[in-house]
């Protein structure tokens, strides 16, 4: 795990950076666009098991800003875990505000299927907020949800990767659900959380190095 915290001089960064740059490009002149629609057209029109859809909109629910925003406040009172807060709370309000500003600049449409699932409790949420916008800052690309959870993914993955080498990487299922969730319940494209996903290994990977996670380390040791 010691590769996904990295200095923004790093060729790691500057790899991330010119593939969410190819991705950009890909969605804002539309090369992809036949590719997205159909995939959701096929999954309008195959959605409306019950259980499944539950679950999607569950795990889809567990990306929001404010149960993540919960949960990083929480590692930010115990002592022990602080360290870990603090990275999760800027990763988080970061992710959210630069996936918003960029909305504003591509602008691009969510998806016009509406969602014919079992109806959720609560509203399917949107995923980011950017003050001073002109463009759609609630807008599709890049996913806010699929950004936020590989922070969470990657964050708590490093943090448990000495007591558990192997075991860790099992926290990147939550990553790809979400990220599969968001296409399900037709809230983004497949290329929308693929540039959220890289532009949250992006972030988490500079920020977690700024903020020197690797430290945690070190007092759990003590």
């Amino acid at each position: 795990m010691q590769n996904w915290i990295f200095d923004f001089r790093s060729r790691s960064f500057v790899l991330l950076v010119i593939s969410f740059l190819i991705v950009l490009a890909l969605v804002y002149f539309e090369i992809t666009e036949e590719f997205d629609q159909s995939v959701i057209f096929f999954i309008s029109e195959n959605i409306g098991n019950p259980f499944l859809d539950i679950i999607m909109q569950s795990i889809t629910e567990s990306g929001d800003s404010f149960y993540m925003l919960g949960f990083g406040v929480i590692t930010l009172i115990i002592k022990k875990t602080r360290r870990i807060g603090i990275t999760l709370m800027i990763l988080i309000v970061l992710s959210t505000l630069l996936t918003g500003y960029i909305k504003c600049g591509v602008d691009r449409d969510r998806p016009d299927f509406n969602y014919e699932g079992v109806e959720f409790p609560v509203e399917i949420s949107k995923d980011t907020f950017a003050l001073f916008c002109e463009g759609g800052y609630n807008a599709s690309f890049p996913s806010g949800h699929a950004a936020r959870s590989i922070v969470f993914g990657i964050v708590l993955a490093y943090v448990l990767s000495e007591r558990f080498p192997r075991g860790c990487y099992l926290l990147f299922l939550y990553p790809i659900l979400v990220s599969i969730s968001r296409v399900y319940v037709i809230q983004h494209f497949p290329m929308d959380v693929i540039g959220g996903t890289i532009l949250g290994i992006m972030l988490t990977g500079v920020l977690a190095h700024r903020t020197k996670l690797y430290k945690f380390f070190d007092k759990s040791k003590t």
